[in-house]
């Protein structure tokens, strides 16, 4: 973190000028030569299937991609020594901080010469990928949060599935105690786990804190929030407290039949919507799944919206091509050709579609209308229905020129706080380390 930090502060004049000139070289232009992505994986049908629609229609653009999650440190490498790719996909969060700095640059030739309606997208898509009234990302997935659940667990618990719910926290202490399980000092199960460090700002949301506020300045110490991490950390305190609690959940092999929800090793938990596509293959296999909304105290569904976004750095020495991959991958056409691979994929494993959440609005609609007929069990078929609940409600943390580093705070707040710091404590000090990188971004440190 502290070479990426510095790394960071050292492309601080990257920009120079007017940054829009790297995507400039779209108007009128026909996309060839080639195309360096960086942080992109896309290997499964999905991924394939829309890579695959990009190639027919541009065949003169020869596509290279280093394979791999976006890596700050490569990407800000790459940048300073003159050579960054010509396109990045990053998460959504860190677009304010990358544009800020003038890494990445405005979109506004890009969206003009490929006609890319923006409308289409999620309003709380294309906000976070907005810093000063200028679009720096063509946003992508649409990753959104429900309560999965151990159906079979509850039943020999004798715990009714309602009484896994977020509206009130003290009855959801006192089921978590009574579905949480050790042999002697050796934890056996988790009742519920509230995904911490990296799901603090749904917490925080649901009791009604803001913790990035409206203008992009950090609230990581609003009382609302610390009383989320605290009532939290009380929930994996009374658990075994941390070290046996994260001990005994690095074990877990999620992606098996072994996972957490099979093997009765966590009765619930929050989780986004790609772990029911995972889960999906162990139906019948041990697994019961069910599910009930993540909500406010009021009872609404809340839910964060998470997801990746394409954004062409300064320097891109091919922008056009660049330009018109994001338009395409993200376009409503070729998102239904990604819906009809996954079918394909579903039908040769006889199984059935759990739903594909896109930024693209018009594009998910389609899709659910078409595909989404036919979820033969009713645990499944809550936690799909649950999931699309949230997508016109969820809401993103604002974006922020110091999104990166407001991120990085908090997360170290909450591990601190695991680590026995209280949680005002921890919060305090993240906002102090937050109001200084967001200071400096805005030119006053």
């Amino acid at each position: 973190m502290a070479a990426t930090a510095t790394l960071l502060a050292g492309c601080a004049g990257v920009g120079g000028g007017d940054a829009g000139g790297a995507a400039a070289g779209t108007a009128g232009a026909t996309p060839a030569g080639t195309l360096k992505i960086m942080g992109f994986g896309g290997e499964d049908e999905v991924g394939q299937a829309r890579v695959a629609a990009f190639k027919q229609a541009y065949p003169g653009v020869t596509v290279s991609n280093a394979k791999g999650d976006f890596d700050a440190q490569q990407f800000l490498t790459a940048l300073a020594s003159g050579n960054p790719p010509d396109l990045v996909y990053m998460d959504r969060n860190l677009v304010g901080t990358y544009a800020k700095k003038g890494a990445v640059v405005p979109l506004d030739d890009c969206i003009a010469q490929q006609r890319i309606d923006t409308s289409q997208y999620r309003e709380a898509a294309m906000r976070s990928v907005t810093l000063g009234g200028k679009v720096y990302g063509i946003p992508e997935f649409y990753v959104v949060t429900t309560n999965l659940v151990d159906a079979k667990t509850l039943k020999t618990a004798g715990v009714p599935t309602s009484a896994i719910q977020t509206k009130d926290w003290a009855a959801l202490k006192a089921t978590t105690a009574k579905l949480f399980a050790k042999n002697g000092a050796k934890l056996q199960r988790i009742g519920f786990d509230p995904k911490l460090p990296e799901y603090f700002p749904l917490w925080a949301t649901a009791n009604g804190a803001t913790i990035v506020k409206d203008d992009g300045a950090p609230n990581l110490n609003d009382p609302k929030a610390v009383e989320a991490l605290d009532f939290t950390l009380g929930l994996v305190n009374d658990q075994g407290g941390w070290t046996s609690f994260k001990s005994f959940r690095d074990a877990f092999d999620i992606f098996g039949e072994k996972n957490p929800l099979s093997a009765g090793t966590v009765v619930a938990f929050p989780m986004e919507n790609w772990y029911v596509n995972v889960l999906r293959d162990f139906l019948g296999k041990g697994l019961e799944l069910d599910s009930t909304p993540f909500t406010d105290h009021e009872g609404k569904p809340v839910s964060m919206v998470g997801g990746s976004a394409w954004a062409i750095p300064k320097g891109s020495k091919n922008a056009t091509a660049a330009c018109a991959w994001a338009k395409t991958l993200t376009d409503k056409a070729t998102w239904l050709k990604a819906a009809d691979a996954r079918m394909a994929k579903v039908k040769q494993d006889k199984s059935f579609f759990t739903g594909l959440f896109t930024a693209n609005k018009p594009a998910d609609e389609e899709i659910r209308a078409k595909y989404l007929t036919d979820v033969p069990d009713p645990g499944f078929k809550r936690a799909i229905d649950n999931l699309y609940a949230t997508l016109d409600t969820a809401v993103a943390l604002n974006p922020s020129p110091a999104g990166a580093e407001i991120d990085a705070a908090w997360r170290s707040a909450v591990t601190r706080a695991l680590g026995g710091q209280s949680a005002q404590e921890a919060l305090d000090q993240a906002q102090k380390e937050a109001e200084a990188a967001f200071s400096k971004a805005n030119g006053n440190g």
